[in-house]
């Protein structure tokens, strides 16, 4: 048997812990949600040194370095057209990605101010007031970008993540549920819903969503890094770091441990949780 994290450290301090790590994660995997809301139509623009097409996708493989490059780039265009929603759209993304989600939010304004009834921009703009901290009003807008007759998936998921954050699981749980209607097995989705439930402290059920969001196709490194977290806040160290480097390069898993020891020294420190899990003797 391997000891279980109630074994560790106080329950009133693992819940307030585990309550922020889960928000925390709740927020990435709305930013992603929300970023995958844009059209890959407009993709085209000309951004001095950058390349010219510069992708959601392509922007979330670039080094420090290059995003930058690519921050300054934007930042000229936009300076020289600040009403053009692509280049908003674009330097909002890349200033919330280098950890400036008030500048991000203040561009997205004037996005959303010039182009009022624009779907994308609506949840670019929701996206930035969520990071900002701006719940009920992040809310609010998401809730603009959506259309009854034709709902985005993306939308009723990034509005689950919104409304959990605002303490309304069961709410929560029901846009999730809807956004796996129309888009059954979404990984994200899953996740989010999986990350609800270790709002709410019920691990075993959280660890069961995220398994299945784990092991659909399609599923990306924040899917597997919440299911590491989730099985990490049971205790279960070695597996929870077996997870994180799973089907990755080793450049790629490193990072992966990196962000599951920093997410849950938060809970207590790492090195003395590990050392419990170790001395366990093995089940094999």
């Amino acid at each position: 048997m391997i000891a279980s994290a109630a074994a560790v450290y106080p329950s009133n301090t693992r819940s307030a812990s585990r309550t922020r790590l889960a928000q925390a994660a709740l927020l990435s995997l709305l930013v992603a949600s929300l970023a995958g809301c844009a059209s890959t139509k407009r993709d085209a623009i000309t951004t001095g040194s950058i390349p010219t097409r510069v992708s959601t996708a392509s922007l979330d493989t670039m080094t420090a370095s290059q995003l930058a490059e690519a921050e300054r780039s934007l930042g000229a265009s936009y300076v020289r057209d600040p009403r053009n929603r692509d280049i908003g759209l674009r330097y909002a993304r890349i200033l919330s990605m280098t950890g400036k989600g008030s500048q991000a939010l203040a561009v997205m304004q004037q996005v959303a101010i010039a182009h009022p009834a624009d779907r994308e921009v609506l949840s670019a703009y929701g996206k930035a007031q969520a990071a900002a901290g701006q719940l009920e009003q992040a809310l609010a807008t998401i809730d603009r970008a959506q259309t009854p007759d034709h709902p985005d998936w993306r939308l009723y998921s990034a509005q689950g993540a919104v409304l959990d954050q605002l303490g309304r699981s069961q709410d929560a749980r029901a846009k999730y549920r809807q956004a796996l209607e129309a888009q059954p097995n979404e990984p994200s989705v899953m996740s989010n819903l999986g990350m609800s439930y270790v709002l709410s402290g019920d691990l075993k059920t959280a660890e069961s969503y995220m398994r299945t969001a784990a092991t659909q196709p399609n599923a990306d490194s924040r899917v597997r890094q919440n299911l590491a977290l989730v099985v990490g806040l049971q205790g279960r160290f070695s597996d929870a770091e077996d997870i994180a480097r799973k089907e990755l390069s080793q450049q790629q898993a490193d990072a992966n441990v990196t962000y599951l020891r920093s997410m849950l020294s938060q809970q207590n420190s790492w090195s003395k949780l590990a050392a419990q899990d170790a001395k366990k003797p093995s089940t094999n």
